[in-house]
């Protein structure tokens, strides 16, 4: 850090101001155009709101963790959960490898950053992949050969006209290291290379990749490349999946895409988002836990609203409400559920939540129904439920139900290995899914 920079550190969704942070008074954001622009990003994307008071400046930080630097002022924004239990639950939720445990002792995410977490497991992910051998794929190259292999060009042969020389062209296919997956992990490890604070971790980033990237050629990450990658993963190629996705996490955690816009900013440093975390994590628990049941992330529900054809003046098209999840059996749909990341035990239900859950509800006629699921860490939190009742008659038309996951509970069923454990997690699934009897 320059020298006369300030570092301030909170929770997430932990405010900060002038009268409780001496490296917030006196401060402004008009001292740098520059910051200026970095804030009203972040404040626009909702990851950060920066706000000018008389005596300085208010940090309100919502559910991203991470770093950012604006100007000469370093933002740090730290998870609620320790950083062991973290990095369980990220292993679980993204299927992660349990190689080595991150030590509290010497990677205290409150010194390094919650990005360290990512950085370190990508790390060890990366060398059981070189332990195992690079993935290797035949590839097609036409070249010259002295000695010939695969298939002789005999086309390219007669347009030189029987040209009398040592070589033959030639068209074959040999099994390289040189592949898009070992592309983008040497470039994955070079970016966390530069997303951590961290001296020893970089110093094993760059290390890794120096002995990747003398078999591959460089590539350039971006989205496009990393829906390529995912197209391309197969039971083969299995192994790459945490590396590859923990590399999507990094590249997504440091840019920013507005509504509307198709391009992304690139963040002066490192912001994750605990609600896609959190709907990931639900997402594998519910999947893995609710037998004869199938669980669709983001299924939109067709057909719910549509424009008339005569009255949509300008052609757009109509809004298709998606929640998180849909739990069917069968062909028969059994719950509809949204995930948030913010505590309703401890803070109200905001009303356009409500009103989002209360379309999902009317949207499922024969039990019109919906629920919201929320981490807490209050073991006094239970289920509480709304009743939606018709203004006119009083006749109850539907139900809104918020339901608590206790993530310290979370952690330890999914942690366990034994058959009581497998059972208890099939029962809270159940209760997460489709309430308390």
């Amino acid at each position: 850090m320059t020298a006369g920079a300030r570092a301030i550190t909170l929770s997430e969704w932990q405010a900060r101001g002038p009268a409780d942070c001496e490296e917030l008074r006196g401060r402004y954001l008009d001292q740098s155009k520059a910051a200026g622009a970095v804030a009203a990003l972040l404040r626009e994307s909702g990851m950060l709101e920066l706000t000018e008071l008389r005596h300085g400046l208010r940090v309100q930080a919502f559910s991203h963790v991470g770093r950012v630097r604006i100007a000469d002022l370093s933002v740090t924004v730290l998870p609620k959960l320790s950083a062991s239990s973290m990095l369980r639950l990220l292993r679980y939720a993204y299927g992660y490898r349990r190689l080595s445990l991150i030590s509290e002792a010497v990677h205290q995410v409150e010194v390094c950053g919650f990005e360290d977490l990512l950085v370190r497991q990508l790390n060890d992910e990366a060398r059981e992949l070189l332990s195992r051998g690079l993935q290797r794929a035949y590839v097609g190259r036409n070249e010259r050969l002295a000695s010939p292999r695969g298939r002789i060009d005999i086309s390219q042969l007669a347009l030189e006209g029987g040209r009398v020389t040592a070589t033959l062209p030639c068209r074959h296919f040999p099994r390289i290291e040189d592949t898009l997956l070992n592309r983008v992990l040497s470039a994955g490890l070079q970016l966390a290379a530069a997303a951590t604070e961290s001296i020893e971790l970089r110093r094993e980033c760059r290390r890794l990749a120096s002995l990747i990237e003398e078999q591959v050629s460089p590539v350039r990450l971006n989205s496009f490349v990393m829906n390529q990658v995912e197209r391309k993963m197969n039971r083969l190629t299995s192994a790459y999946g945490p590396a590859m996705s923990i590399i999507r996490l990094l590249l997504e955690a440091q840019g920013v895409t507005l509504e509307g816009e198709t391009q992304s900013h690139r963040l002066p440093g490192f912001l994750f988002d605990m609600n896609a975390f959190f709907q990931a994590l639900m997402l594998r628990f519910l999947r893995d836990n609710l037998p004869g049941c199938g669980v669709r992330d983001e299924q939109s529900l067709k057909g719910m609203m549509r424009y008339q054809p005569d009255f949509n003046p300008r052609k757009r098209k109509s809004p298709t409400p998606r929640p998180d999840y849909i739990v069917m059996q069968g062909k028969s749909l059994r719950a509809i559920l949204d995930a948030k990341y913010r505590d309703l035990w401890a803070t109200s239900l905001p009303r356009d939540m409500l009103y989002q859950l209360v379309v999902y509800a009317m949207s499922h006629r024969q039990q019109p129904e919906s629920a919201i699921i929320y981490p807490t860490a209050d073991p006094q939190a239970r289920e509480a439920r709304i009743e939606v009742k018709d203004p006119v008659s009083g006749n109850r038309i539907g139900q809104v139900s918020l339901r608590p996951v206790h993530l310290g509970r979370l952690e330890q069923l999914v942690t366990a290995s034994t058959a009581e454990a497998r059972r208890q997690r099939e029962q809270y699934a159940s209760r997460l899914a489709f309430g308390a009897k």
